[in-house]
């Protein structure tokens, strides 16, 4: 299991972008202003690249998210899934229009658009995951335009969980428990639902938060279905393991702390990323990581936030962190602030 740690990740801008080696790299993210799908299946790199249409927050560039692994990789396209694996992890992205979806197939069920989207490419990833042989679902994320917006009597947000939970239902997996680490952002209104994950061949380690509620046992009030996500996951033991932390935010049992106070929220999303490394390390990694260790994605749902959080993040993880902003809208109207990580002896985040 220690050949694991041989993934790697790391933040390229787009002028150093082009002198990057391709070879043992998996796939990865772009996050700017504008959509451009070209981008999407990794026409211009070779790889599978989702684009996604969240701004890069204190500068004005284009970010690139690269997923290396020190195996030999090869490539392939199912339906709208293009992926890269390795013998023992796979890449996946795919993106769709809301407005490819059959008027008929939608109308039919009575469903939004954005539920048939949802279900259809969540079904679309599971096929390839059984096709190629990487059945386990690791890390998961999804950005769906217009998150908080409701249209057919429920916020979309709430309607992608539907969606997704039933998708998981006909393809004979979970809701509970053994689901994968996961994140759902809001990027730009007319984009396209772009969804982008890893998988594994061999089962990972699910790790729940003790201060939280697991969002898989959220009570109603948070939607007709609950949220299909583990808090984190792990791939690989002790030394050679990689944690994934979701999406994490000022969340306590169940409930939203701190409404109005970004600086606070992030403070708070802090201690539950801190609980969560505990958990982990009494689990699965034999020793809890420091918080500076990890390589930390944040999203800003307001950007004039941005100083108080980021003064927040630099008093607690220092100056050499890595750390990506973006705005995005979260899940929740009253959160602020989003934050989701990547760590483990065995990652080595770039530069």
């Amino acid at each position: 299991m220690d050949r694991f740690g041989a993934l790697q990740l790391e933040y390229v801008t787009a002028s150093d972008r082009s002198s990057r080696r391709r070879r043992g790299v998996l796939g990865g993210a772009v996050f700017d202003r504008l959509a451009d799908e070209t981008r999407a299946c990794g026409a211009d790199l070779g790889f599978p690249v989702a684009q996604v249409c969240t701004p890069v927050l204190g500068e004005e560039r284009e970010v690139l998210e690269l997923w290396r692994i020190g195996d030999d990789v090869r490539a392939g396209t199912l339906g709208r899934i293009h992926y890269t694996c390795s013998p023992d992890i796979l890449f996946g992205s795919l993106s769709l229009h809301e407005d490819d979806v059959p008027l008929a197939a939608w109308q039919a069920r009575e469903r939004s658009r954005l539920y048939e989207a949802t279900a259809r490419a969540y079904r679309e990833i599971f096929a390839t995951l059984a096709a190629v042989g990487h059945p386990y679902l690791l890390r998961v994320w999804n950005y769906v335009p217009d998150i908080n917006v409701e249209t057919h009597g429920l916020e979309r947000y709430r309607q992608f969980n539907g969606a997704r939970q039933e998708a998981l239902i006909a393809c004979g997996r979970a809701v509970a428990g053994n689901v994968p680490a996961a994140s759902a952002l809001g990027h730009a209104s007319g984009s396209p639902l772009v969804i982008y994950f890893l998988a594994s061949r061999v089962a990972p380690a699910f790790i729940e938060n003790p201060r939280q509620v697991s969002a898989y046992h959220y009570p109603a009030q948070y939607g007709p279905c609950s949220p299909a996500f583990s808090r984190a996951s792990a791939l690989g033991r002790k030394e050679g393991a990689t944690l994934f932390i979701s999406g994490t935010s000022s969340i306590v049992g169940h409930q939203t702390l701190h409404a109005g106070d970004p600086a606070a929220q992030t403070r708070e999303t802090l201690r539950n990323i801190e609980a969560l490394l505990e958990e982990a390390g009494r689990t699965v990694l034999g020793n809890t990581l420091p918080l500076e260790s990890l390589a930390y994605k944040v999203y800003v749902r307001d950007p004039r936030d941005l100083p108080l959080i980021r003064a927040v993040l630099a008093e607690a993880l220092g100056p050499d962190a890595s750390v990506l902003y973006l705005k995005a809208d979260i899940c929740r109207r009253d959160l602020a602030v989003e934050i989701e990580a990547v760590g483990g002896r065995g990652l080595k985040p770039g530069a």
